[in-house]
């Protein structure tokens, strides 16, 4: 739905009613900043916010029945209100006889599809889910916004850098800022770059921490579990996060046995393809049984952490200091 709020963007058609919503903040915020500007081409006078639960419906209504000053539009952008999990019901019944000079935009990290509202406004306006975008198509992006600043890059080195990032397009940004300040005049992005200056998401820590385990080197996983304690990561997450990965590996494991390929792997996984041929290095070291001991394994420390027999630290040093090969 973003191809159409492109187009009203560039033709400048646009709807009364906009709905942007979805768990990637930084294409909602973006949509909403370009879409919010062309409407109004930068006049303020006729442009009103409204952010938070606290909003008076009331005073939406009376500014949505005002007429422009000097303009074609008033342009109401009404952030996080909640409305879309519990319908004011007047705002609901006025929106089908607001004035063709108004336009409302909403813009909500989450939306009850159920809701009143959210079928009034798809019944009148558009309505647009940004929601977190797959690997290639973030590998696209990042390569274009390298480009930009006349940087290139390989699929390799850029597969790297989004195993290090992660998905959330933000963190992607700024690392992505980082990493063309610390290559200065080079043309070429290389592996050694993106090692050298950027930060490790926690996922991509557990990965290399679970690695570690299954390679034998205790001292590198006690050392990046540290890593991961200075950071602030609660020992109950880390343990979670750990107990995802062994999860993972026994279903490549039971995929491989059924011979899927790894494009349904990854689908199955919910990984990019390429973490699969990581994910399928580590599978291969052990045996089924094996992978689901350590299943086991972190299902009896979480409850025994919840039913008050360890501490959550100790749970977490149990799970990387047990035996992980017979």
């Amino acid at each position: 739905m973003s191809n159409v709020l492109d187009e009203d963007i560039k033709k400048k058609s646009f709807h009364t009613l906009y709905l942007l919503y979805g768990e990637e903040d930084f294409l909602r915020q973006s949509y909403k900043k370009q879409l919010c500007q062309a409407m109004t081409g930068g006049d303020d006078m006729n442009f009103n916010t409204f952010h938070g639960k606290d909003i008076s419906v009331n005073e939406i209504i009376s500014l949505a029945d005002t007429l422009p000053f000097f303009a074609e539009r008033r342009v109401l952008l009404i952030e996080d209100s909640g409305f879309f999990k519990k319908s004011p019901e007047e705002l609901v019944k006025y929106l089908p006889d607001m004035p063709d000079t108004t336009s409302i935009v909403f813009s909500e990290t989450e939306v009850d599809k159920r809701s009143a509202l959210y079928k009034k406004v798809k019944d009148l306006g558009l309505i647009s889910e940004m929601a977190k975008q797959e690997t290639g198509d973030l590998a696209v992006w990042a390569a274009k916004y390298l480009a930009h600043s006349g940087k290139k890059v390989t699929r390799q080195t850029m597969d790297e850098f989004l195993m290090r990032t992660g998905n959330d397009m933000l963190n992607i940004r700024s690392e992505l800022e980082k990493l063309i300040s610390y290559v200065g005049e080079k043309d070429v992005v290389e592996s050694k770059d993106v090692a050298a200056v950027t930060t490790m998401q926690v996922e991509s820590r557990i990965f290399d921490l679970v690695d570690a385990l299954v390679s034998g080197k205790m001292s590198q996983a006690m050392k990046l579990y540290e890593d991961l304690t200075a950071l602030k990561e609660p020992p109950m997450r880390i343990l979670f996060l750990i107990t995802r990965q062994f999860n993972q590996l026994l279903l490549v494991k039971d995929m491989q046995a059924g011979r899927a390929d790894r494009a349904a792997i990854a689908k199955a996984v919910k990984v990019p393809p390429f973490a699969v041929r990581k994910l399928e290095a580590q599978a291969g070291t052990f045996s089924r049984k094996q992978v689901l001991s350590c299943v086991q394994s972190a299902v009896e420390l979480e409850e025994a952490v919840k039913t008050g027999r360890l501490s959550d630290r100790m749970a977490v040093e149990l799970m990387i200091t047990r035996k992980y090969k017979n």
